[in-house]
């Protein structure tokens, strides 16, 4: 008798400590998508977005808007390896790395190697890796800098066309120690449509296994190419959703996008950085 009872009071504190924690990886949600999903910097003359569709609960990809003191836009955008709590958690030591390098540092490249220096001890002990894209949009001269820590390079749609962008890499953060970031840029025109993604886009797969691929994802844009950010972001949703059929998705999905109006564009800041010039 003794025993029946002892295990049922096992089983019932099993479910409490389940349901404990449910309830907290849900408040870990809710905390990640208002990080991800914030207040986005307003252009007088262009527009930017950003989502991120998680694979499971929470995820790992991060994307974040930072506006400079010099009227620079500066946009990240990172893939954590692996899934789940343990990359939003590395996902959120990436975010705050990036915000104290962007006080500090002046251009993408500086602000990768800044990053990488800030967390590499940590990713190393963790046995884990970052890939991020970090570019500086700099309205009145309408150049787009960007330096990369092993990511995808942007897509480019100009006149329902992909342009081919300069090359440049660099090792994910958390690979060498001593790395330095190199960066190139491009001049964007106007109507141009800068797209930054993840690999999840580009890897989901169909229920065949059959990747989307970068192709399809070029086709999606210039298709629908008029659009403004948000209905481009919502055409590449339903593409993807088509492909694969709802297949459940085995990594996270997350775009940016950055589509240019006029020559000129104005940036409403909504942080306050500390220096740059």
């Amino acid at each position: 008798m003794f025993q029946r009872e002892l295990s049922y009071e096992s089983v019932q504190e099993d479910k409490e400590l389940a349901r404990t924690l449910e309830r907290e990886v849900k408040m870990a949600r809710n905390i990640q998508m208002k990080l991800l999903n914030g207040k986005k910097p307003e252009l007088d003359s262009g527009e930017v977005s950003g989502v991120s569709i998680p694979a499971r609960l929470i995820g790992g990809d991060y994307f974040d808007f930072y506006v400079l003191p010099n009227g620079k836009l500066r946009i990240v955008i990172g893939d954590v390896m692996g899934k789940g709590i343990p990359a939003a958690m590395l996902m959120i030591l990436t975010r705050g790395a990036f915000r104290s390098a962007s006080e500090s540092t002046q251009g993408p490249a500086k602000t990768l190697t800044a990053m990488n220096k800030a967390i590499y001890q940590d990713l190393r002990t963790l046995g884990s890796f970052v890939t991020v894209l970090c570019a500086d949009w700099d309205p009145n001269k309408s150049i787009l800098t960007y330096s990369t820590a092993g990511h995808n390079l942007p897509l480019v749609v100009r006149s329902e066309e992909i342009v081919t962008i300069p090359e440049t890499k660099g090792v994910m953060l958390g690979g060498l120690p001593e790395t330095i970031y190199q960066e190139q840029r491009i001049s964007l025109q106007n109507d141009d449509l800068a797209f930054f993604y993840t690999d999840g886009i580009t890897e989901a797969a169909n229920s065949n296994g059959e990747m989307y691929r970068i192709e399809r994802l070029q086709d999606t844009l210039i298709a629908n190419f008029s659009k403004d950010v948000h209905e481009l972001e919502e055409s590449v949703i339903q593409s993807l959703n088509e492909y694969t059929e709802n297949t459940p998705q085995k990594d996270d999905i997350t775009m940016v996008m950055l589509k240019i109006i006029h020559d000129s564009a104005k940036l409403t800041s909504y942080n306050s950085p500390v220096i740059n010039s």
